[in-house]
């Protein structure tokens, strides 16, 4: 489905019920968006990672403009500000008065500036394996000269410069990581799933040679005051968990759980804990 927001087109699609029949009434549940990281990713994983969450919440998955399904547009207007804001515009396009909000990675940053931009548009909050500002990547730098092969070293060197020229260059950057991005990483999975997403390099490039550079919500997060959940991989290397930390610290409601087994893709390298945690939060915290 598509949504004419703003300037662009928006591609969304929903999955389970938002009222819920029991015991003779029915019961409203929390509609969460989903937001993919990147930039230049889109929802695709999150039909497989995530869709058991339709059990506790009505799941929105959603496409950044420019990214995935949604249309392509200017290249320049592939923005954080302009994610938060299509967001807000999709929530209202849709009749909400409020959301819940699970964005992880990139996606995450998104949340941050929604809840921190749109407070009283926000019951609930997930942050996922994600980072509070631009110093992220001084700490990814650094980590990967502590575990990286040579090949990803290589093949990294394109994402600090931000000049991804190909999708092969950038199938070969998720193929040679993924034992970074995840403890579960299966090459044959990876090679099999990979046509099921749609990625955009040059937002990549935007992102990491751009904005990613600059953006920091740090001083701002004591503003966020909706119920927030913080999930963290022990071994995430790309948003190590000390930037979920700082997160955890500053938001005034927020409580943080690490995976010990996890990497950055936390939901495929625990799904059963990613699940159980989301659901306890998506039940007992206000809405």
């Amino acid at each position: 489905m598509f949504a004419n927001v703003r300037d662009t087109k928006i591609y969304f699609d929903v999955d389970g019920m938002g009222l819920v029949p029991d015991k003779g009434q029915m019961v409203q549940r929390p509609t969460l968006f989903l937001l993919h990281g990147g930039p230049g990713g889109d929802h695709a994983s999150f039909k497989t990672q995530m869709a058991d969450l339709r059990d506790a919440a009505q799941l929105v998955y959603v496409d950044h403009r420019g990214s995935g399904r949604s249309a392509a547009g200017d290249p320049q207007s592939h923005t954080l500000d302009n994610n938060i804001d299509d967001l807000d515009a999709l929530r209202e396009h849709l009749g909400l008065e409020r959301i819940s909000l699970l964005g992880s990675s990139y996606g995450g940053m998104v949340a941050q500036g929604y809840a921190i931009r749109y407070p009283d548009r926000l019951a609930n909050l997930i942050l996922v394996a994600t980072a509070p500002s631009f110093r992220f990547i001084e700490d990814a730098r650094r980590i990967l000269d502590e575990r990286g092969t040579p090949d990803q070293m290589r093949v990294c060197q394109r994402l600090w410069d931000g000049n991804f020229e190909s999708l092969e260059q950038l199938r070969e950057y998720y193929r040679e990581m993924g034992p970074m991005y995840s403890t579960s990483f299966d090459l044959t999975k990876f090679e099999a799933s990979w046509g099921c997403g749609i990625r955009n390099f040059e937002q990549l490039n935007f992102g990491f040679g751009g904005f990613l550079r600059t953006f920091d919500f740090t001083d701002q997060l004591h503003e966020i005051t909706c119920p927030t959940l913080v999930l963290a991989g022990a071994l995430d290397w790309i948003c190590p968990p000390r930037h979920s930390q700082i997160i955890a610290e500053r938001i005034p409601r927020a409580n943080l759980k690490v995976f010990a087994n996890s990497a950055h893709s936390i939901a495929a390298d625990e799904p059963e804990a990613f699940a159980a945690a989301v659901k306890g939060f998506l039940t007992y915290a206000p809405t």
